[in-house]
């Protein structure tokens, strides 16, 4: 990977956090003062307007945003509405657990997904291939909502098994985990089945079959690799939405992540929180995108090399 590269894909991810820090601080706004959504209708105005003030809300929006930018650039997100504690003290608290989750997900992800799209694609049209593909099928198309209570109701109403909500110990994690991981699951044996077949049909594989090299080398050495370009780029999607995608399946089972404080700060109308979880999300899709571009780089010299002659 050459400098230009790494130069331009940078440079790329800075200019997409501004546009996101842009679009969060306007859109935010758009829906009327949040001082007057948060408090009853009845407090006084002088109150209301000692609230704009602290907040520096009664400044014009020229004035807000660029205080804004500086202070995101400090890692100051400001302050919470409800609570008066630092947005990024918020977060920190709740980062963990939503990054415990969104791995042990992307865990169950990867040993389902990548496993049953490689046993598919090489069972083409046989009654593997079809068990494989709607097991998948189905798990992704299961809403994560519908999932968790089904398992809620199965393993802590029925077997009382597993604590339907809360956090503080590994069983805590299991069905959040679970509803997580296996509709990305579906999406990754998906994209991995078809980047195999595409593989298997390829001139160099034939080549390497009548050359002697045994299946289990041919499929290692050869087939992996080359379909590991499309896998990596859906993997890394998933990866990069799983803060966002935990929403629903961290309200559903009452587990205090960045998810579940979202949703509770959309409803406070804390602006300053939900701006902080927005560019959060979009920190964590941005970075995460750029991993992506240098993964291609490394699985594929090639890539690096066209596009940075691309920009010359």
């Amino acid at each position: 990977m050459t400098a230009p590269f790494l130069l331009r894909k940078g440079a790329r991810c800075l200019m997409t956090l501004l546009l996101a820090v842009t679009f969060v601080f306007v859109v935010l706004r758009l829906s009327g003062d949040p001082v007057q959504r948060m408090l009853a209708d009845d407090v006084p105005a002088k109150v209301i307007e000692s609230y704009r003030v602290m907040w520096g809300l009664d400044r014009p929006l020229p004035e807000q945003y660029l205080r804004y930018i500086a202070n995101v650039v400090r890692g100051d997100f400001g302050l919470s509405f409800r609570d008066d504690r630092a947005v990024a003290t918020i977060l920190a608290e709740r980062i963990p657990a939503t990054l415990k989750l969104g791995l042990l997900a992307l865990g169950i992800t990867l040993l389902i997904g990548i496993p049953g799209g490689i046993v598919a694609a090489l069972n083409r049209g046989k009654l593997v291939d079809r068990v494989v593909m709607g097991i998948t099928i189905l798990g992704h198309s299961l809403p994560n909502f519908f999932l968790g209570i089904l398992l809620i109701l199965y393993f802590s109403m029925t077997l009382r098994l597993l604590p339907s909500s809360g956090i503080g110990t590994w069983q805590h994690m299991v069905m959040p985990a679970i509803t997580l991981g296996t509709s990305f699951a579906g999406t990754v044996a998906r994209f991995t089945r078809s980047a195999m077949l595409e593989v298997l049909n390829q001139p160099y594989m034939r080549t390497a079959r009548a050359k002697g090299v045994q299946r289990p080398a041919r499929i290692w050495h050869h087939a992996l690799p080359n379909a590991a370009i499309p896998v990596v780029t859906v993997v890394g999607l998933r990866l990069g939405g799983l803060v966002g995608g935990a929403t629903v399946v961290e309200t559903v089972f009452g587990y205090p992540g960045i998810g579940s404080l979202l949703v509770n700060s959309v409803a406070q109308r804390d602006l300053a929180v939900v701006q902080g979880v927005v560019l959060l999300i979009a920190f964590t899709m941005v970075v995460t995108n750029l991993l992506i571009d240098l993964a291609y780089g490394w699985l594929d010299p090639r890539i690096a090399a066209t596009q940075s002659g691309a920009g010359a």
